[in-house]
């Protein structure tokens, strides 16, 4: 998920992808632990997906009193 994509969500929307991108990490890495997983590189990009996710709420939640 590019951060123009995310930029372009409401901030609900963006709390439930973040919800949703959270819960796919956890399984991810219960996989990992038990050995299933293959592609290693869906945790990073995962990772870096919520830390897209969290700037994007971060900034609309702080630009939202001003405008307000």
């Amino acid at each position: 998920m590019k951060a123009k994509e995310v930029s372009e969500l409401s901030s609900s929307e963006v709390q439930t992808k973040l919800r949703e991108t959270r819960d796919q990490l956890l399984q991810l890495r219960l996989r990992k632990n038990t050995g299933q997983i293959e592609k290693t590189h869906e945790l990073r990009s995962l990772r870096k997906d919520i830390a897209r996710l969290e700037t994007v709420l971060t900034q609309k939640n702080s630009s939202a009193p001003t405008a307000a």
